[in-house]
């Protein structure tokens, strides 16, 4: 097996900085009793400035002003854990959160769907780093292993046993995973490297130190496995941010809003589903909040699509009052079936399924401005369509143009050609409407395509009735 560990070093600093706009102004994230806040993390821009972890508040404004305040929040830390968890789940369906600010992985049941594993890899960073987290990865036949090695350096492989050794063998014993007493009675006996461990007798390690050392080092090479307990991904998507200011436009939303389609996206990608409803709630200083309902025909999971209906719908809301957090909660999420596709296609770049225009349409004009075709009971070609709901679909008949003009238009062209027909009309007795045609396919000179008629004993002009796509 090759399990794979991604550790998130900064994973505090990393979830406040990827909703706020400006990532690059200093930032400290504050920690402990009111009367004295400690800096628990900053980032390279407050670090630039002279601070880094363990100062002081009050030390830290002595140095500086020039930079913003954040609360360190363990409950954050641990919702962006999990949310990172399930974006691995699209990648392997062994997925633990066993050891903290890590996932472990197994990749290799994975490798013939992603490819070996350097490109695996490199499709873990790219993701990762869209999704903004700073991380460090590893590779090795058992997942103890891996985070060894994880936390020795970045880009780590070992494939298996025999290259787990070599990895494993000069590495400090401080970095083993061992308790700090364990650690600290291994470098008083001189005791350095896991390699002079191993040389130890087994008996004589039993006895002066506690069985979890023994059971550690048989852990990393494997030969005592590790219980891991895997995650399963939840049914509902519940992310929020909270804004540093109160935003009155629409334009100052759209930030956040990118966000949290992107992480909508990556969710659901990760537990292979869509999304067909989910709300937007805008949270004011008073009163209650604005909920914005987006709704789709069919289950989706672009990000770029979902973050294009939600902007649609809400630029058409009346926001009552500024906007202090911005929440997004999906509760339906149907099985998602990808869109076929051919292999080559022509000028991709202004290529467009008809699903996202359909979508894109409706929240660009409303609901009410996009329709759908139903047949009616009527031979007569202006009579025999109505609207429907959009999702609704004719059925199969006889060819007919998918454009038919308001008014007929007689054809004058002289080297029109009839492909087939004729096909007769006859109907509308009833109403007084009385209709009697012989109608035909026809091509014009440039190639289109036509449906014509001649009412029935004239020897008239066609005239023109509808377009062919």
């Amino acid at each position: 097996m090759l399990w794979a560990c991604i550790l998130l070093p900064q994973l505090a600093m990393d979830g406040v900085l990827r909703q706020r706009s400006d990532s690059e102004t200093p930032l400290a994230l504050l920690s402990g009793s009111p009367q004295r806040r400690v800096l628990q993390a900053v980032n390279p821009a407050a670090r630039a400035l002279g601070l880094k972890p363990g100062l002081s508040l009050t030390a830290a404004q002595a140095l500086t002003h020039d930079f913003a305040t954040c609360e360190y929040d363990v409950g954050q830390i641990e919702r962006w854990h999990r949310f990172l968890a399930a974006w691995a789940y699209g990648f392997s369906a062994q997925v633990s959160l066993h050891y903290p600010r890590c996932l472990l992985l197994e990749v290799q049941s994975s490798l013939g769907l992603f490819g070996p594993w350097p490109s695996f890899e490199a499709r873990l960073r790219t993701e990762l780093a869209a999704l903004g987290f700073q991380h460090r990865i590893a590779a090795a036949p058992n997942p103890a292993a891996a985070r060894v090695l994880v936390n020795v350096g970045d880009g780590l492989l070992a494939s298996d046993a025999h290259g787990l050794q070599q990895l494993l063998a000069p590495l400090p014993v401080d970095r083993l995973g061992l308790s700090a007493t364990a650690s600290s009675a291994f470098n008083r006996m001189g005791l350095r490297q896991l390699r002079q461990l191993w040389e130890l007798p087994r008996a004589s390690v039993a006895r002066r130190f506690p069985a979890e050392v023994l059971a550690q080092l048989d852990t990393l090479l494997g030969q005592r496995p590790l219980a891991l307990e895997f995650y399963t991904p939840p049914d509902v998507f519940d992310t929020r941010i909270e804004l540093n200011f109160e935003v009155a436009s629409h334009q100052a939303l759209l930030f956040p809003l990118r966000r949290l389609t992107a992480d909508l996206a990556a969710y659901l990608a990760g537990r292979d589903s869509g999304v067909q409803r989910f709300a937007l709630h805008l949270e004011h200083r008073t009163g209650n909040e604005t909920r914005v309902q987006i709704g789709l025909l069919s289950a989706e999971r672009d990000a770029g699509m979902l973050f294009e209906l939600t902007r649609g719908r809400l630029e058409h809301q009346q926001l009552p009052a500024p906007v202090l957090a911005v929440r997004l909660v999906a509760r339906e999420l149907p099985a998602f079936a990808p869109q076929h596709q051919q292999l080559f296609t022509e000028r991709p770049q202004q290529n467009q399924p008809w699903e996202q225009l359909r979508e894109r349409l409706r929240a660009r004009l409303g609901d009410e401005a996009v329709h759908g075709l139903g047949a009616r009971a009527d031979h007569r070609p202006e009579r025999a369509w109505t609207q429907e709901p959009i999702a609704a679909a004719l059925p199969t008949s006889a060819p007919r143009p998918g454009w038919l003009l308001a008014e007929p238009q007689a054809l004058q062209e002289a080297s029109l050609r009839i492909l087939c027909g004729p096909e007769r009309i006859e109907s509308g007795w009833w109403d007084g409407d009385d209709i009697r045609r012989d109608y035909y396919v026809v091509e014009t000179r440039s190639g289109q395509r036509g449906w014509a008629f001649r009412p029935v004993g004239s020897s008239g002009p066609l005239q023109l009735h509808g377009w062919f796509a």
